[in-house]
């Protein structure tokens, strides 16, 4: 059940994605002046900010995953372990 709720959630943020400006201000007045003459940089200025500042966020939450099923399979070795003890 939290696997489907996990996935159902990561869905429907790849679905729903808002167009955002995200630029320095030296860089926002080349793109609107660019826009402004007919050109499209402006967009692919914005598309690869946007990239650069996902991946950091995609890096941390791989590490998180692979430590989160680390820690999962060491808990249930210790488990183990502590049957046959028994």
């Amino acid at each position: 059940m939290k696997y489907l709720i996990a996935i159902t959630l990561v869905l429907l943020l790849l679905i729903v994605s808002f167009d955002l400006a995200a630029q320095c201000p030296m860089c926002k007045i080349a793109a609107e002046s660019n826009l402004e003459n007919g050109g499209t940089a402006g967009k692919g200025l914005n598309n690869g900010i946007l990239y650069m500042l996902s991946l950091p966020y995609v890096l941390i939450g791989l590490i998180g995953f692979v430590w989160y099923k680390n820690r999962n399979k060491v808990e249930e070795n210790i488990d183990e372990t502590k049957t046959e003890a028994i």
